[in-house]
């Protein structure tokens, strides 16, 4: 089977690693072009590029997948499948229509939940149980093609943007490897989607997301903590200055005081009125500081009862 990968971040690289190790002939990688990063700006190559350039693979990097010269270059390679892991293009129809067996995404949700650009976060914003991959054909619309494999994977009570995107990562490279198969020979069982998603889509995460409000449930402020845990955090104010948020647990008691006021600080952290129940601040990180726990924290900076957090 002769494939052409497509990917971007580092939830691909492993996928193209289990592509490489299990033995598939891999015609040419697609990724985004390199980036300026830094305060020097220097070109920051994408993590899919870096482990294809050390698998000795060749690396195509398009503006625009869509463009006549990129999709000839892919009727020339003549792939049997194109696979589709968290790429960062729309996918065009000329391009659906190259290879014979289509183009197979690696999806991080179990659909029809969660279609769209940013499923790992919001399922642990929403506060869902357990997630998954699913393997799929892509058609035209967005994360709605035939379904062919899934997997399910738990989530767990601390679980972090980060730590489900780990998860899913290996979980996504595993079903593949195992799921391709039965698409080369032609025994792959294909399920229509439904025409609506159960849940919202999936849309990207910004940076103000997480801008923390008071005002809501400790429970949802709780678990936006840890669906923006590493990127892009949550954060509040104190004193003027960005404080970013990485770990909390919820108490359901109310002070009386209103939302974003400090009710009081132990050793096990900062405790803060929120629109209902008290959010215990447990790990933190003041602009310009490293990130800390709440006691260490406390030891050098006073927090005093009825500090206000927040704009």
């Amino acid at each position: 089977m002769r494939i052409v990968f497509m990917g971007t971040p580092d939830f691909a690289t492993g996928t193209l690693k289990a592509l490489a190790d299990a033995g598939y002939e891999i015609a040419a990688v697609v990724t985004q072009p390199d980036k300026p990063k830094g305060r020097g700006k220097a070109m920051q190559p994408t993590p899919v590029k870096e482990m294809a350039l050390s698998l000795g693979l060749p690396v195509l990097q398009p503006q625009k997948v869509k463009e006549e010269s990129f999709l000839k270059q892919m009727e020339t390679i003549r792939p049997d499948v194109i696979v589709v892991a968290a790429f960062g293009q729309i996918i065009p129809p000329a391009l659906l229509a190259i290879p014979p067996l289509g183009c197979i995404n690696v999806h991080a949700s179990l659909l029809p939940a969660y279609r769209g650009a940013a499923p790992i976060q919001w399922a642990v914003i929403d506060g869902q149980k357990e997630s998954g991959v699913t393997i799929m054909r892509m058609d035209e619309g967005l994360d709605t093609g035939d379904m062919i494999s899934k997997v399910v994977v738990p989530l767990a009570q601390d679980e972090t943007g980060g730590s489900l995107f780990d998860k899913l990562s290996a979980a996504g490279a595993k079903l593949l490897v195992e799921t391709l198969p039965s698409l080369e020979q032609g025994t792959a069982v294909l399920e229509k989607q439904p025409k609506e998603s159960p849940t919202p889509y999936a849309s990207m995460i910004t940076k103000k997301m997480g801008d923390i409000c008071w005002e809501q449930p400790a429970q949802q402020l709780e678990r936006l903590i840890r669906g923006l845990n590493p990127w892009p955090s949550a954060y509040t104010r104190l004193d003027g200055k960005n404080l970013k948020l990485w770990k909390a647990h919820v108490l359901e008691d109310d002070s009386g005081a209103l939302p974003g006021h400090v009710v009081k600080t132990t050793g096990e952290g900062i405790f803060v009125q929120t629109g209902e129940g008290l959010l215990c601040i447990e790990e933190l990180q003041l602009e310009g500081k490293k990130r800390m726990r709440a006691d260490a924290f406390l030891r050098g900076y006073q927090i005093g009862e009825g500090t206000v957090l927040g704009k």
